[in-house]
């Protein structure tokens, strides 16, 4: 009865050390102009395993703690890049950046100027 108690609580201390090392934080630079930009980038890295995100608008960075055991940091910016922001290594097709908003539009720099 002791050996599988101890057994028992073994399996769990590794289970849970296991846990703790798959949470992961991690920054990409993604591009983007505004608090629209801010919104949608951060809902597109929302996918299963994403604890937390966080772009900011002026270093153009977003910090990201997932859980690695159930999404990677390559799904996260295929994700950000799919909705028209081009995310670390993952440019955003051409057809979803023409659909952001003019606003957004982060090439023209459109924002940038309005902003000075």
């Amino acid at each position: 009865m002791k050996k599988t108690l101890l057994l028992a609580a073994i399996f769990i201390s590794y289970y849970g050390y296991s846990q703790k090392n798959a949470i992961k934080t991690e920054t990409i630079t993604v591009k983007g102009n505004c608090e629209q930009c801010k919104k949608r980038i951060e809902n597109a890295a929302d996918l299963k395993g994403v604890k937390v995100s966080n772009w900011n608008e002026e270093t153009k960075v977003l910090s990201v703690t997932y859980n690695s055991e159930k999404v990677n940091l390559q799904q996260i910016m295929q994700a950000v890049a799919k909705s028209g922001h081009d995310a670390g290594s993952e440019q955003a097709s051409d057809a979803a950046y023409k659909k952001l908003p003019g606003c957004c539009q982060y090439k023209d720099r459109a924002c940038e100027e309005k902003k000075k």
